[in-house]
């Protein structure tokens, strides 16, 4: 990193513009490692359809256009790729029980033990990478990027 303050410490700008590459790697390495857990979860499927899986394993059955709304794909996208799962057994879905025209879908024991997987295999990823940092390095990252992401500005 360039110093430009004549006192040996980078620049505000330089700090910033090195933060700016980190981030761009994290967003590369996520990208990557989404395209991954997509295939590990289903190789036939497209990498939308784990973010679908993923939010039902955390959150539980729902209708397609909560899904839809909740993982920001359009429905008609959403309802093709239910439409997959569903066909490849990954999904379950029943009537609606307040709207007898809509579905309820939700995650198959094999889609349930598919995801599970999947976010174990993530899981062993990030291990790998961060297995020589100290408890404390973790905590300090974690809390550093709770502050990045969440931290309200006027």
């Amino acid at each position: 990193m360039q110093t430009t303050s004549g006192v040996g410490a980078p620049r505000r700008d330089d700090l910033e513009r090195a933060l700016g590459e980190q981030i761009n790697a994290v967003v590369s390495a996520t990208r990557a490692l989404g395209e991954r857990s997509a295939a590990h979860f289903h190789p036939r499927l497209q990498p939308a359809a784990f973010h679908i899986a993923r939010w039902l394993y955390a959150f539980g059955p729902a209708t397609p256009s909560v899904v839809a709304e909740a993982v920001h794909m359009d429905r008609s996208s959403t309802s093709t790729l239910i439409g997959k799962m569903r066909a490849l057994g990954l999904l379950d879905a029943a009537p609606n029980p307040e709207d007898r025209r809509s579905i309820i879908v939700g995650l198959s024991t094999d889609g349930r033990d598919r995801v599970a997987a999947t976010l174990a295999d993530r899981g062993a990823v990030f291990r790998e990478h961060t297995r020589n940092w100290s408890d404390d390095d973790l905590a300090q990252l974690v809390a550093l990027l709770s502050r990045l992401t969440s931290e309200q500005h006027p």
